[in-house]
C-alpha cells in the first residue's frame, strides 16, 4: 500500500506525535508498504530520514499549556500539493488534522481515502472552540478516524461532533528492555533513586512539584537522589531545589538507550503531570522498561496504569501527597516490584506489533468507504 502520512509538528524538535509518526512510519515500512511523511522542517532532505518530505522551517506558538512548531502558508501549500500528486497515495494518514499547519493543509488538499488521529485531550481550547465553525465542513473529507485516548476522542466529540476508534500510541517494547540495571542509576535501601522525564522548563510536566515534594523525601531518606532527563534550562530549573541541589542531577537530553536505561534502573519514576495529556506515552515507555511508576491522577494517566493497578497514583498538584505516596513506595520494595512485573507484562498491549495492525485495518476501511477513486 502507498501511504503518506501528513504531520503538523516540525520534525527538528521532538514531540509525542513526531515521534508517533515517525514509529509508525518505520513499523508500516518494515512491512512492506511504501510509506512518505510530510512534516514542517528547515533542514534539507539529505539531513532527514529517507522518507521524510520536508515543507519548510516551522513558527512557535503557544497551544494547550506547550509550544508548538507549525507551519502555515501559500509556499507550505505548495509544497503540500506536490507531495500529494507525487506520492499518489491510497490512502492519506492525517495527525492532528485541524492544527493549522502542513497536515491540516494535506487534508484540505487531499483527493484520496483520509484517516486522521486526534492526539490533543482538554476540555477548553480558546484555538478549537474559535474555529471549530470553520473546520467541520472539512469532517466530511475525512473517511475514518482515530484518538489515541477516551480523553483525545472525548475532545474529537466536544469540540467537532466527530467520533473515533481509541487506537493507543505504539511503542516499541523491545528497545526498552534491559537485562540488568544500570550502576550510574541505581539505587540502594538505604539511597534509592528516583527520575523525572521531561522538558523541565514546562510546567504542566511538573518538575516544580517534584522540587517541593523532595524535601520530605529527603527528610526520610536523607541519600535519596533525583535524576532529571530532559531539554530545558537547567541554571533555572536547578535553583528549584535549593539546598538540596548537591543530590539532584541534571542530565539533560537523552537518547533512547539512556531514557531505557534510566527508566530500568531508578527505584521509581516520577510523572507529575499537571494537564493537557491525551495519553501517556512516557507511562508505557517506563512500563516497558519495567519502572515502579508513581503519577499524578490526571485522567489519561489513570487511563494508562488502570487507576492503579500498574502504578500508584498521587492526587494531581499535590506535593505533600507526591511526597507521601513516594515514601510509601520506597518503604515497599516487595510492592514496587509486583507493580513493575505486572507493568511490564501489560506494555505489550501498546507495541507497535499490535497498534500498527489496528490502524492498518482502519486504512482498509477508510478505502472500503471512499470507493474506488484514485488521488489526483
Amino acid at each position: 500500500m502507498k501511504i503518506g502520512i501528513a504531520c503538523g509538528y516540525s520534525w527538528d524538535v521532538p514531540g509525542g506525535v513526531q515521534i508517533h509518526v515517525r514509529d509508525l512510519a518505520r513499523e508500516l515500512i518494515s512491512r512492506g508498504h511504501e510509506v512518505s511523511v510530510l512534516a514542517p522542517s528547515g533542514k534539507k532532505p539529505e539531513e532527514l530520514e529517507p522518507f521524510v518530505f520536508p515543507v519548510g522551517r516551522a513558527i512557535p506558538i503557544r497551544y494547550n499549556g506547550s509550544v508548538a512548531r507549525i507551519a502555515f502558508g501559500a509556499k507550505v501549500n505548495r509544497r503540500v500539493r506536490m507531495w500529494l500528486n507525487a506520492g499518489d497515495f491510497d490512502v492519506l494518514h492525517v495527525h492532528e488534522p485541524f492544527t493549522p499547519s502542513a497536515s491540516m493543509l494535506a487534508l484540505m488538499n487531499a483527493k484520496c481515502p483520509v484517516v486522521s488521529t486526534f492526539h490533543t485531550a482538554g476540555d477548553k481550547f480558546l484555538a478549537l472552540s474559535l474555529t471549530a465553525p470553520l473546520i467541520v465542513p472539512l469532517l466530511d473529507k475525512i473517511q475514518a478516524r482515530i484518538a489515541v485516548s477516551e480523553e483525545a476522542r472525548r475532545t474529537a466529540v466536544q469540540h467537532f461532533g466527530a467520533d473515533a476508534w481509541v487506537i493507543p500510541n505504539g511503542v516499541k517494547i523491545s528497545g526498552l528492555l534491559s537485562e540488568k540495571k544500570d550502576p550510574r542509576f541505581a539505587g540502594t535501601a538505604g539511597a534509592p533513586t528516583l527520575a523525572f522525564l521531561g522538558r523541565i522548563d514546562e510546567p504542566r510536566k511538573g518538575l516544580h512539584l517534584v522540587a517541593k515534594a523532595f524535601p520530605k523525601i529527603a527528610e526520610k531518606f536523607p541519600r535519596a537522589k533525583l535524576f532529571v532527563a530532559g531539554r530545558g534550562d537547567i541554571a533555572k530549573a536547578g535553583k528549584l531545589f535549593g539546598p538540596l541541589g548537591a543530590q539532584t542531577e541534571f542530565l539533560g537530553a537523552v537518547s533512547d538507550s539512556q531514557k531505557a536505561a534510566l527508566l530500568g534502573s531508578a527505584d521509581l519514576y516520577l510523572a507529575p503531570n499537571t494537564g493537557g495529556e491525551s495519553f501517556g506515552i512516557i507511562l508505557v515507555e517506563a512500563m516497558a522498561a519495567g519502572a515502579a511508576i508513581v503519577a499524578s491522577d490526571i485522567p489519561a494517566f489513570r487511563a494508562v496504569l488502570e487507576n492503579g493497578r500498574y502504578g500508584l497514583h498521587f492526587r494531581n498538584e499535590d506535593p505533600q501527597d507526591l511526597a507521601d505516596t513516594v515514601i510509601a513506595a520506597l518503604e515497599q520494595p516487595q510492592l514496587r516490584e509486583k507493580l513493575s512485573s505486572e507493568a511490564n507484562s501489560h506494555a505489550w498491549k501498546y507495541d507497535w506489533s499490535s497498534v500498527a495492525t489496528q490502524i492498518l485495518r482502519v486504512y482498509e476501511t477508510a478505502r472500503k468507504i471512499y470507493g474506488p477513486k484514485e488521488c489526483a
